[in-house]
């Protein structure tokens, strides 16, 4: 039987402060379309969600890791999700997606011994198409933060499902995201910081009041976005812009079918 198109928010912690206290769960984001499982961002805690999830999780069952950045909030669990997902590499399969930077140089995250147990590893890059069969995905430009970053734009049941990662606000982000019909963003501030590569709510504004998505989901909240109720902030949104603009709980589920 065919399972429902649908995205789950296993955390929706942000940056470093919020992931360490654990205020919200830092593990990633599930999406499942045409019967395949992905995770996307697998931050800390991501394996623990999988299995508390209710319905549970199989990690066994997973077909696709994707990674946007090595940031460890984005990456901490990719090692032992592929680990689990090829039965610690009894049988090979599933793919991984990530930037170069998160397989070579000094601050590799995917450890060299487990790749091998992985059916295929692709390296992303700006404005490209991926797919897992039966579900096919783009690539942002790439975005402005600390390291080598890319958003993800689904193909998700006709819609075309985007998540804006982190970044600093730049014009270019408005054409990599135009026409999304569901737009997932990364905000951990309030209001923007000139040193800080990461969107605010002010960005956030400008951003939905240009793009004009049929709905927002705001995710992955630092500590003042947290502080300013994230639910509040999402209201105000919706209210100022007239476009639908949710803030994101854990273990939140979207529905695409």
């Amino acid at each position: 039987m065919d399972q429902p198109a649908e995205i789950k928010f296993l955390g929706t912690a942000g940056a470093r402060f919020a992931m360490a206290r654990q205020l919200r769960s830092s593990a990633g984001v599930f999406i499942q379309c045409n019967n395949k499982k992905i995770i996307l961002d697998p931050g800390p805690g991501t394996l623990v969600k999988l299995a508390h999830s209710r319905p549970r999780i199989d990690v066994n069952a997973l077909d696709a890791i994707i990674l946007t950045h090595a940031h460890i909030d984005h990456s901490n669990d990719v090692n032992v999700l592929i680990d689990g997902m090829t039965d610690g590499g009894l049988h090979k399969k599933g793919a991984l997606f990530a930037p170069r930077e998160c397989l070579e140089g000094e601050n590799a995250v995917v450890l060299k011994y487990l790749r091998g147990f992985l059916e295929e590893i692709q390296i992303l890059q700006e404005k490209q198409a991926y797919s897992v069969p039966g579900i096919s995905f783009s690539t942002s430009c790439r975005h402005l933060h600390g390291v080598e970053t890319y958003g993800i734009i689904f193909d998700m049941s006709g819609s075309k499902v985007s998540f804006m990662v982190d970044t600093k606000f730049f014009p270019e982000l408005l054409d990599s995201y135009k026409d999304s019909d569901i737009l997932i963003i990364n905000v951990v501030l309030r209001q923007s910081h000139e040193r800080i590569y990461h969107l605010s709510i002010e960005d956030v504004r400008e951003l939905l009041g240009q793009l004009k998505p049929r709905k927002a989901i705001l995710t992955h909240f630092g500590m003042p976005v947290l502080e300013g109720k994230p639910w509040e902030l999402a209201a105000q949104l919706t209210r100022d812009l007239g476009i639908t603009v949710v803030a994101a709980n854990d273990g939140m589920t979207v529905c695409l079918d």
